[in-house]
Formats: structure tokens, sequence, C-alpha cells
């Protein structure tokens, strides 16, 4: 490897956000998937969350739409729904899902600089009722037209870049904010993926 392209990878790491994460609940068409992990990329997510319990485990993801962005986030996937949010609780004070109700929050009323993970759901029916009984809440993207939804790949982009905009102006991409043991195990394991 490179000097430079070393120094690349850990500028990347300098910027990644280990305070903010996405779960997809459910959702069956590997390419949004792999859209999501690399709108994940771009703001600096490194871990996301996937949730199959109505659909069978994921075995790759969409390589076309990633441009292979999965070989730089860690992935962790769970079939239990129990066990996701047990380790969800674990990392994050807010857990928020995306879901059209009369008690939704607006996405630009989330304070993103805190601890969050933000839940998508399933393409056709959304977050289901167990995961958002689970939740902190919902929250909805502000929309006028007459659909009132967006393809999942879209919202999950919309909605990171609202938490990069405010995660920017906190100052949080000018420090490094992953932990030095957690940071050098990426290294290793992106120097080793280069090869």
């Amino acid at each position: 490897m490179t000097p430079e392209r070393r120094e690349k990878l850990l500028m990347v790491l300098s910027k990644r956000q280990p305070d903010l994460t996405v779960v997809l609940e459910n959702v069956f068409d590997p390419h949004n998937i792999s859209a999501v992990m690399r709108t994940c990329d771009a703001v600096g997510i490194q871990e996301v969350f996937i949730l199959n319990t109505k659909i069978p485990r994921h075995k790759k993801w969409g390589a076309k739409s990633s441009s292979s962005a999965a070989k730089w986030l860690t992935v962790h996937q769970f079939e239990n729904t129990a066990e996701c949010f047990s380790s969800l609780r674990k990392r994050y004070s807010r857990i928020l899902t995306t879901h059209l109700s009369s008690d939704a929050i607006g996405l630009h009323e989330i304070n993103m600089t805190e601890p969050i993970a933000l839940v998508f759901g399933n393409e056709h029916s959304g977050v289901s009722d167990e995961i958002r009984a689970l939740a902190d809440g919902n929250f909805i993207i502000p929309q006028v037209g007459i659909i009132q939804s967006l393809n999942i790949s879209v919202a999950c982009a919309v909605t990171l870049y609202e938490a990069f905009r405010q995660k920017n102006l906190a100052g949080h991409y000018n420090r490094d904010n992953m932990d030095h043991v957690m940071k050098q195990e990426l290294l290793k394991e992106w120097e080793l993926g280069e090869r």
C-alpha cells in the first residue's frame, strides 16, 4: 500500500461518526441496501445494522449500487429483534423510526448531534409495529407532494445528509471521534482488504 493510500484511509477514519447509525428492518432489495451503505460511507457512518425477521438473511449486496461500500463498513446482521435492540441500546441514546404518524416529529427537529440510531423499514410495509413500540419515537421527512413517500435509499440519503449538516455545524467532522483501538483495527482490516 502506498503512503498516500494509507493517509487517505486514516483521513476517512478520522471523519467516522460512531454515534450515528442506520438500521434496516426487513429491507428486501439488496440494491436498496447497497445504496444505503454508499450513503453511510459518504457521511462517515461506520456501523450499519440489518434486521431480518421476515426475510432470509442477506448473503450479498448489489455490487453496482454500493461501489463496494460494504467492504468499508461494519455490518451487523440480526435475525432477532431483542438482540438487535440490546446492541443498539448499548451504543445509542435514541432510536427513531421513519413512520408517518400523528406523533412523528419532522426530520429537521431531530438533534442528530447526540448518539442516535435511525430505523428504516421494508419497501412495502415500512417499519413494523414491533419496532415502533421498541423505539423512542417516529420521524417524517417533510414533503408536499401527493404520494408522501420516498424510496428507502432516497429517504435514508435525505435523512443522513441532514445529520451530516448538523454534525458538521457542531464540529463533529473536525475532531477524531473514533476509539483509538477500533480505529487501528479498522485500518488493519482495510489494509488487508486492499491487497
